[in-house]
């Protein structure tokens, strides 16, 4: 099966009728799991997306969010490393949203991700992002009173009402340039469970490894919960969600790759023409430079006599 059309099974166009469980998170579609052969397939990829980025920057009329979210140990910090890993660094911003600081909470869920967005000709990368209100927040909605909201505004369809006010968001941004793919890495319980304990087991990713994250296991039900319920609030023609199965690192990477490539191969992306006054610029300057060559220095020729 062509990489093309797995990414559209994974693509979440009928949010009425999603249901978390029926993607696979150990699912391959075929795709090689050898990371020697998906390393050469990724290359190809990559090759793509570094000229899809150049003409990104040069055309300058839009900008790309991508939004990274699963759970702890899912594979975010890879799929950055393996899949962004050909794009100049100058064109790419990463941000990884952790819990809101002070100044954060003195606005609207909203502000923190707002001042963030990629500027046009630009990729921007959520590392979480603003649905950790709808996640995190919702498992933990203790969490809420650090937020200081409006007597009234906080109750059960406060849900439903920041899933409106994301899908607005959104569209807003679509309709202004700003091309937005949104991805869930749907990693199985048992898989996180062997990724813990392999950091755990490796010195050198202790430093990954946090108590909480065995604490949050305890809650896996309800986070598989929120995040159905979220993905079938807030997968939108404009700005879809791909539920990409993370179980396999390599798969993953083949897929955000593949989904990327895509999206931004319907933009329809274009080197800039050069026409009228600004191309006689250019070839004036070519001119002059061609007229600061060095002489090379003639031949003398010597007449023998026979």
């Amino acid at each position: 099966m062509k990489l093309a059309k797995i990414v559209k099974r994974c693509c979440v166009e009928r949010p009425s009728r999603f249901r978390l469980a029926a993607y696979d998170p150990a699912e391959t579609f075929g795709l090689p799991i050898d990371k020697v052969d998906v390393q050469a397939m990724l290359a190809a990829g990559l090759a793509q997306l570094t000229e899809l980025q150049q003409r990104l920057y040069a055309q300058d009329r839009w900008s790309v969010l991508i939004v990274l979210q699963g759970m702890d140990a899912a594979g975010k910090d890879s799929v950055i490393k393996h899949v962004m890993s050909g794009l100049n660094p100058q064109g790419c911003e990463v941000h990884a949203f952790k819990q809101p600081g002070d100044d954060d909470l003195q606005h609207d869920f909203l502000w923190r991700a707002g001042m963030r967005l990629p500027e046009r000709g630009r990729i921007g990368i959520f590392n979480r992002s603003y649905y950790e209100e709808v996640l995190v927040v919702r498992v933990h909605p203790e969490l809420l009173a650090s937020e200081r909201l409006p007597p009234g505004s906080v109750g059960k369809s406060m849900w439903q009402h920041r899933f409106q006010e994301i899908c607005a968001f959104e569209r807003h941004l679509t309709r202004n340039g700003t091309l937005v793919l949104k991805f869930h890495l749907r990693l199985s319980k048992e898989e996180q469970r062997r990724r813990f304990l392999a950091r755990l087991d490796e010195p050198s990713k202790h430093w990954k490894f946090s108590r909480a994250d065995v604490v949050e296991r305890k809650f896996w039900n309800k986070y598989m919960a929120a995040y159905e319920d979220m993905i079938r609030s807030t997968s939108t023609p404009e700005a879809p969600w791909y539920v990409v199965p993370a179980d396999n690192k390599h798969v993953s990477w083949l897929m955000v790759a593949g989904a990327i490539i895509e999206a931004l191969g319907r933009l329809d992306l274009k080197l800039p023409k050069i026409t009228g006054a600004r191309l006689r610029e250019l070839k004036a300057a070519e001119k002059a430079l061609r007229a600061e060559a060095p002489r090379r220095a003639k031949r003398s020729t010597h007449s023998r006599r026979t």
